[in-house]
């Protein structure tokens, strides 16, 4: 597979970073075939009805087709396209196109491809996020609108072990090198100021795990009061561009 850098050349994917470095990441990606929770999943459903979608809608980091899957089954009528460092799903339906490119590279399609793109809990594991920002302002034409996800860094549990343990809970060392980049709302909130994008809208998946005990919620224990930032291991960010 080719990819085309930064600086508009084309280059075998492996020269594109170190070999083994190259390889712990495809392991990561098979070992989840890009796929996200149930919670992150519901959330960015919820919010991409919420938004009405319609015509030409980029998956970015599709993984195995799951959400597009979902949101066609829910009556989606837009024309989706999948991307994703992953090939081409097995079953997945033909009239839904597939690029098949390493995420951290620009993708071969044209400027102002789409109307909306979703990206669920992709922009972490990526070398350069205001790169891909850009990316996603290039792809978008004028009010194309972008539904993201990412792990929540200012939920209780995230703060505990940053403050313990040195570094945000879902960017420890056992996640590196699948997880690269930990965003705050702020970072995000100046992503899309830099490139172009309205000051995005924030929700919450309304699901956290229980520090020290992460196979208890907080939703489990409070009987579903426990909500928001401080209790959610996920957030969703909303944005247009200008």
């Amino acid at each position: 597979m080719f990819v085309v850098d930064w600086s508009g050349n084309v280059r075998p994917l492996e020269t594109t970073m170190a070999t083994p470095l190259l390889e712990r990441r495809m392991q990561a990606a098979l070992a989840s075939r890009g796929t996200s929770g149930d919670a992150i999943y519901n959330a960015a459903r919820a919010r991409a009805h919420a938004m009405n979608l319609t015509g030409r809608v980029l998956e970015f980091g599709a993984g195995t087709g799951t959400l597009i899957a979902q949101l066609v089954a829910d009556g989606c009528t837009c024309t989706f396209t999948g991307a994703d460092l992953l090939p081409r799903p097995a079953g997945i339906p033909g009239n839904i196109e597939w690029i098949h490119a390493d995420l951290n590279a620009p993708l071969p399609s044209p400027d102002g491809s789409f109307d909306a793109i979703i990206s669920t809990e992709v922009i972490e594991h990526l070398e350069n996020p205001r790169a891909v920002f850009r990316e996603f302002s290039r792809l978008l034409g004028p009010g194309g609108r972008l539904l993201l996800t990412t792990p929540n860094q200012e939920s209780i549990r995230s703060l505990a072990s940053l403050i313990v343990r040195g570094h945000h809970v879902a960017f420890l060392d056992e996640s590196y090198p699948a997880h690269l980049t930990a965003l705050l709302r702020k970072d995000l909130e100046r992503l899309c100021l830099e490139a172009g994008f309205e000051p995005p809208v924030f929700s919450y998946t309304d699901s956290g795990a229980v520090p020290k005990w992460t196979s208890v919620t907080w939703q489990s224990l409070s009987r579903g009061r426990l909500r928001g930032r401080w209790f959610s291991d996920n957030l969703v960010a909303v944005t247009r561009r200008a």
